[in-house]
């Protein structure tokens, strides 16, 4: 069956027409945002063939429509500057391994208001809890699917930090990159941080136990404790993210005993994550932006 092209500014869409149906096929440009329309031919476009933007590196947003009903295997597949996916609120038939070493992806919209943050739960469950289930567009938000993506959650959280690390030895530094184990360690109580400050950023349906054992977990993980995973990520990964620089300091993470270390870390960079610590040290609400303070 002969494949045409879809032509819209630097993006070409290779399509093919089948039972009065279009089939997107694969993808050639340098388009940073991919709309896929909803008819081409004037026939309505329903699926993406396996491997449809497999490897579009450039690529970092991409809208489906609602005609949308099936995705083939590894369909954004090593997009690895894939950020944010649109797709239809409603089931839609879904292959192996979607977004496989799409490592950028923040948010998976499905039909939900995208203040819910459940678009960003969604692709934090594919691309780091290992969740490939939770890939229900129609259920997500949902009480059981929240439940889910919670229980999830504590899998990851109670897992041994040396989970993995004999692969990784066995593998050795051409796959890894290092076989040093803190550095595995750590590695791990990072992503346990980060999975964990987004649920407490978006906390629809979470229950309270579950919230104060988050909450926990971020405290006894920050400067001065065995490990400081949790201040490490704020400090080197979200430093200007005024949500979870306060939910940092929600969870008690910044005390007496640690408030100077912190600060040295911080030294003349971030003004608004020091502003925050100095706030907190003079025994002031450590909340609100440091620059609306200014203003009157």
């Amino acid at each position: 069956m002969q494949e045409r092209e879809y032509r819209e500014g630097d993006t070409v869409l290779a399509y093919r027409s089948e039972g009065g149906e279009i089939t997107v096929t694969g993808c050639r440009g340098r388009a940073w945002r991919v709309q896929v329309p909803g008819r081409i031919d004037e026939l309505p476009v329903t699926a993406l063939d396996k491997k449809c933007f497999l490897s579009c590196k450039d690529l970092r947003e991409i809208l489906l429509p609602e005609g949308i009903c099936r995705i083939g295997d590894w369909a954004f597949a090593y997009c690895t500057s894939l950020e944010r996916v649109v797709m239809p609120g409603r089931p839609v038939t879904l292959g192996r391994s979607l977004f496989l070493e799409c490592g950028s992806l923040q948010s998976i919209e499905t039909g939900t208001d995208p203040e819910t943050g459940y678009g960003r739960l969604l692709a934090a469950a594919v691309t780091g809890m290992e969740a490939p289930y939770l890939m229900e567009p129609g259920a997500v938000g949902g009480e059981e699917w929240l439940y889910k993506w919670d229980a999830r959650l504590r899998a990851v959280m109670e897992e041994d930090d040396r989970e993995g690390y004999s692969k990784q030895v066995l593998c050795g530094e051409e796959d890894y990159g290092s076989t040093d184990l803190e550095a595995f360690l750590s590695g791990r109580r990072r992503k346990k941080v980060r999975l964990a400050m987004l649920r407490l950023l978006w906390d629809g349906g979470l229950q309270e136990p579950f919230r104060e054992y988050l909450r926990a977990y971020l405290k006894n993980h920050t400067k001065g404790c065995a490990g400081e995973e949790a201040w490490l990520v704020l400090w080197q990964e979200y430093p200007e993210d005024h949500r979870r620089r306060q939910l940092f300091l929600d969870c008690g993470c910044a005390q007496a005993g640690n408030l100077e270390d912190m600060l040295a870390d911080v030294g003349e960079d971030h003004p608004e994550l020091k502003a925050a610590l100095l706030r907190c040290r003079q025994g002031t609400d450590p909340g609100g932006d440091f620059f609306s303070q200014l203003s009157l």
